[in-house]
């Protein structure tokens, strides 16, 4: 008799963000295409929410973004999955010279499960840094879950489309608990794409 090997997966959260074009293709484009990608490259056990057009963060730093999020189960570790996610930014021309600056592509790893990397004190470090400091300042090792989740309503509300009720496990809350204790203007800056 066989024994059976249980593969263990586990959800992982993608942001997906595009504010710039890549020869022809749209932000909206560049972002339908890299979701193509994330599906060939880790399996069907994916979800995506609707794409939404949302202010640049900061505040007139360029143009307008496309926003997205999506869900894949994956047997992938959280280092090896991030690997992945910057070769398709790759794929697309990411240059990485700003933090927070334009462009064609971001995917941002926001949590694996409910793993908190590096660990407990290592997250709120990252969390617990002031705005200023995080402008200048960019982890050298994998931060999850994403330390500015519970700030952004262009990653909460696409989020609140695939899977409203994951709870963060540092803070407890669902994410549209999450979503729902931010401003409302910032709430309606993020509009849905016809």
């Amino acid at each position: 008799m066989r024994s059976k090997v249980t593969i263990l997966r586990t959800k992982a959260i993608i942001a997906l963000g595009a504010n710039l074009p890549l020869g022809e293709m749209l932000p909206r484009d560049i972002l339908l295409a890299a979701i193509k990608e994330l599906t060939l490259l880790l399996g069907e056990l994916c979800q995506v929410s609707r794409l939404f057009q949302t202010p640049c963060f900061p505040v007139g730093a360029g143009p307008d973004y496309v926003n997205a999020a999506m869900t894949v189960e994956t047997t992938l570790s959280p280092s090896d999955l991030l690997q992945h996610l910057h070769g398709i930014e790759q794929q697309f021309s990411r240059l990485r010279e700003q933090r927070w600056g334009m462009r064609t592509l971001d995917l941002d790893l926001i949590a694996v499960g409910d793993q908190v990397l590096p660990d407990s004190a290592g997250y709120m470090y990252w969390y617990d840094l002031a705005v200023e400091q995080q402008m200048k300042e960019a982890p050298k090792e994998l931060i999850l879950p994403h330390p500015r989740l519970q700030d952004r309503a262009f990653v909460l509300v696409p989020l609140c489309d695939i899977c409203p009720d994951w709870r963060h496990p540092v803070f407890g809350k669902t994410i549209l608990e999450l979503r729902d204790a931010l401003p409302k203007s910032e709430l309606e800056a993020v509009l849905p794409v016809e």
